[in-house]
């Protein structure tokens, strides 16, 4: 727990420190907050008190402890009904085995996948491709290319990937992005480049989407790649391996067909 006594501007670096270590990355953009109850905007403001330039984005009073959720930034904590004290981490149903703080970010975190611009990634198409999948890669990004290898045993699936390099990491993968974007076949340029490190023998000096890519990542919150973005809107960080993958892809799409349903 953090105390609330400590200098302000020096809790709120320690919070979003110890939050980041504690979730992760930032992944996506929060959808709107739902309206505060009056118990739950008392709490707000207290907290906008006592972290001055704080993004509370909501207060929501939980079932457990008593304790209220707090969306700091796109992170979760929690405090008391004072704002005395913030706790940091994830909340366990010992029952379900269900980490419930994990839940509700990755319910908080969903982009819709529709609204993102595909015109800024290629496109890989497996079996039928009914099933849909983004990804933020980074060519020179070792946990991108254990993803690839996940892939090859995906099947049924259209992938979208939008070239995220992030130079602090990789300062040549700007360069190795543009390359492959500026190939006849993209897609099969990058799988060529995964595969043995060729590049396409160009330029890289057409027309990209690269400052944009980067662009729309950082609007998205994303800081680590790879990161992918069901057709569902789940947003989850890291080279899953192909068990996972199938299972979320399949989630997501059967989440998607009742979705469309109810809309019928």
């Amino acid at each position: 727990m953090a105390s609330m006594n400590a200098p302000p501007r020096l809790l709120m670096a320690a919070l979003l420190a110890t939050v980041a270590l504690v979730a992760g990355p930032g992944i996506a953009q929060v959808p709107p907050a739902a309206p505060l109850t009056a118990e739950a905007a008392a709490v707000k403001k207290l907290l906008e008190q006592k972290l001055p330039g704080a993004n509370v984005r909501s207060v929501v009073k939980t079932q457990y402890f008593g304790l209220f959720e707090v969306q700091l930034e796109d992170r979760i904590m929690y405090t008391d009904a004072k704002a005395r004290y913030m706790v940091v981490g994830s909340i366990y149903d010992a029952d379900t085995k269900k980490n419930l703080t994990e839940a509700r970010q990755r319910e908080l975190n969903r982009v819709a996948f529709d609204s993102l611009p595909l015109n800024l990634s290629f496109t890989r198409v497996k079996g039928n491709g009914e099933r849909k999948l983004a990804i933020f890669s980074d060519a020179d990004c070792p946990y991108c290319a254990r993803l690839e290898e996940e892939l090859k045993s995906i099947d049924n699936v259209t992938i979208y990937t939008f070239l995220f390099p992030i130079d602090q990491l990789h300062p040549d993968a700007a360069r190795k992005s543009r390359t492959i974007w500026c190939s006849p076949d993209k897609a099969k340029a990058w799988d060529e480049f995964f595969a043995s490190g060729a590049l396409p023998d160009n330029k890289g000096d057409c027309d990209n989407p690269v400052v944009a890519t980067n662009a729309l990542g950082t609007k998205l919150k994303i800081s680590a790649t790879p990161t992918l973005v069901f057709a569902d809107g789940s947003v989850i960080p890291g080279a899953l391996p192909a068990v996972q993958l199938e299972s979320e892809l399949s989630q997501a799409a059967t989440m998607v067909a009742k979705t469309n349903t109810a809309k019928k």
